[in-house]
């Protein structure tokens, strides 16, 4: 099936290192990643599972919860996460899921149709806490992941859920936003108390409000 931005997450039910889970009873109110990769014990996901490992905090500060997975199973999984331990100089600290039957990864539609096998690609979702994809990527095997532009996906996305604003090419948290064309002229100072620079009607910047 298709996801398409804005549509509700599929919930499930599945096996993961750190026990069954519910996805959306999971989720607990909070945001969510869920990403897939090809195959454990291989290279390029050895580096991305560890690099999310320590990158938690990071996550935990935007109230995320973050979820892997890939058609390995959950045994597969825990001797794997002794490597990544030892090669990436971390522990891992959250549950990846064990798609032994590609329930999920056809749920969310993680398996390229030209692969030749079962293997998912390194899809990403990003689901709020009303259950909604808010953000979706697919990188193909060959591309490791950067999780760093994720999370600065995400802090765009929680600051555009709460106020009237768009993040510009290249933004980071901190940096002025625009304003959204359909606010008008005359709720700029409510809206804005910060104040708004105007560079055109449809061009409208502002300091970041407190997220």
């Amino acid at each position: 099936m298709s996801i398409r931005l804005g549509d509700e997450a599929p919930n499930f039910t599945a096996k993961t290192t750190e026990g069954e889970i519910d996805f959306h009873k999971w989720m607990d109110g909070k945001w969510a990643m869920l990403f897939s990769y090809p195959e454990d014990f291989t290279p390029v996901c050895t580096t991305e599972l560890g690099a999310v490992a320590k990158m938690m905090p990071e996550f935990e500060k935007r109230n995320t919860k973050v979820i892997g997975l890939s058609i390995d199973s959950v045994s597969v999984h825990n001797e794997w996460n002794k490597d990544i331990d030892e090669t990436q100089c971390t522990t891992m600290n959250y549950p990846v899921i064990g798609d032994e039957d590609s329930k999920v990864a056809d749920l969310y539609d993680m398996i390229h149709p030209n692969s030749s096998g079962k293997q998912t690609i390194r899809a990403v979702y990003i689901v709020g806490p009303d259950k909604k994809v808010k953000l979706s990527m697919a990188y193909p095997s060959s591309t490791g992941r950067n999780f760093k532009e994720i999370l600065r996906c995400i802090d765009s996305l929680q600051i555009a859920e709460k106020y009237e604003v768009a993040t510009p090419v290249d933004w980071h948290a901190g940096e002025d936003m625009v304003v959204k064309p359909s606010v008008p002229d005359s709720e700029l100072a409510s809206k804005f108390p910060q104040g708004v620079k105007k560079i055109k009607s449809y061009l409208r910047t502002t300091p970041q409000p407190v997220k």
